[in-house]
């Protein structure tokens, strides 16, 4: 069996050397970029199992790498996991706004890392939204299209791109009409139990969600005090 393989991009020599000699040692193929634009370059030859993704970074940040990863065809199902020594919680919005799926701050252990990463992967191969053959499970709801398989939305037939914790968030949602779900439920629901993610941060994801769907967003209805709802339009 294919070792997992892992794209590590720090321009910090030393923490880059730690981080791929502790993924290597747990079984994984490392590749080490010190610069944005050689991580870019690589990902247009071929996509990682993950990405570890320091933010600050000379010439193109973490964060564009990050958006142009999820602009990339297979992109949006790749788990990326930022590494950064900015941990306030504007940062950390931020970051999870522009498509990571975990954000660690440094100072960290190789070993909280290493199981974060295990952890994202182990959700992206039994996420059931990823399950190709699955097609009863395609959601169609409001004029909206939800394809699990080929991780794709289509809103009145025009297609319509989602960061990975987007699409996890709607199909969840989606597949439950007119049930209300509390914010940690959502992120439960997209990251996985005991994720260290703020209510703001839920709400930015949802906003995110309602302007990507254009008018059919506002099916996604605030319940106050505690979470959100998908409305089907059978009851209005």
């Amino acid at each position: 069996m294919a070792r997992e393989t892992i794209f590590v991009v720090e321009d910090e020599d030393d923490i880059l050397e730690l981080i791929s000699y502790n993924l290597t040692r747990e079984g994984f193929s490392v590749k080490g970029f010190g610069c944005g634009e050689d991580a870019v370059k690589a990902l247009q030859t071929g996509l990682p199992d993950a990405l570890v993704l320091d933010l600050m970074l000379p010439g193109i940040d973490g964060m564009e790498v990050c958006r142009r990863l999820r602009s990339m065809s297979g992109g949006a199902g790749v788990p990326v996991v930022m590494l950064t020594a900015k941990g306030e919680e504007a940062d950390i919005v931020r970051g999870l706004e522009n498509g990571a799926d975990d954000y660690m701050v440094k100072p960290f252990t190789p070993r909280v890392l290493v199981a974060r990463l295990r952890a994202q992967l182990r959700r992206r191969h039994s996420d059931p939204s990823s399950i190709l053959d699955k097609s009863e499970a395609i959601i169609e709801i409001a004029g909206i299209s939800i394809h699990p398989g080929m991780r794709t939305v289509t809103v009145n037939g025009k297609p319509v791109k989602m960061t990975a914790s987007e699409f996890k968030a709607l199909y969840f949602l989606g597949s439950r009409p007119n049930w209300v779900f509390s914010r940690y439920q959502i992120v439960e629901a997209v990251h996985g139990e005991n994720y260290p993610v703020t209510d703001r941060s839920v709400d930015v994801l949802i906003v995110g969600l309602r302007r990507k769907l254009g008018e059919v967003g506002n099916r996604i209805d605030t319940v106050r005090g505690t979470g959100y709802t998908f409305r089907d339009g059978h009851n209005d």
